[in-house]
């Protein structure tokens, strides 16, 4: 069993934001397992199907991105798993639009919905799928006011790709193992 947790904002304002591929990335999921991710449990939105045969759970956290980790705490408790077949997707300014990056396991780094998983689990040893989305042009803008803007025109082609990228990566990690995502998507 896998719980693939994607992070973002909920709202219709930040639907389409820089901080939102998490959740992007979980609707690309669930449209390709025809899983319907719209049950309200552990301060998320949730919906459970298969990947050959594997139970797969898609979750949303409804918490806000900086408290994303009461909702991932409350589903790992639920579901008993390890956290090896947790897998946390998110956005990372410090990759350039579109670029992926996967990983086995580490730090939170400057992202503060990590920062909430990490501190709430009290463990940094989970899948995650990193997403890049940039970093701001000008130096005198605010990065929370970066994240929660909205894609350029320019970069909307590149980061689509990364969206359905990252939902191949995911479904990679549950069928052949984070190696195999990594070797491919990195």
């Amino acid at each position: 069993m896998y719980i693939v947790a994607g992070l973002g904002n909920p709202g219709s304002n930040y639907e389409h934001t820089r901080h939102n591929v998490g959740f992007k990335t979980i609707d690309i999921l669930a449209s390709q397992l025809a899983i319907e991710v719209s049950k309200k449990k552990f301060k998320a939105l949730v919906g459970e199907g298969n990947l050959d045969g594997k139970k797969v759970v898609l979750l949303k956290p409804q918490t806000f991105m900086n408290l994303s980790g009461e909702s991932i705490y409350e589903a790992i408790n639920w579901y008993k798993i390890p956290l090896a077949n947790l897998i946390i997707i998110y956005d990372d300014i410090d990759l350039p639009v579109g670029k992926l990056r996967i990983r086995a396991k580490g730090s939170a780094g400057t992202h503060n919905g990590m920062k909430s998983i990490v501190e709430y689990l009290d463990d940094e040893d989970f899948p995650r799928v990193r997403i890049g989305v940039g970093k701001p042009v000008l130096k005198d803008l605010n990065l929370a006011n970066f994240v929660l803007s909205k894609f350029l025109e320019e970069e909307k082609p590149e980061i689509e790709l990364s969206l359905r990228n990252s939902a191949d990566a995911v479904k990679d990690i549950i069928q052949s193992g984070i190696n195999v995502a990594m070797n491919k998507f990195n």
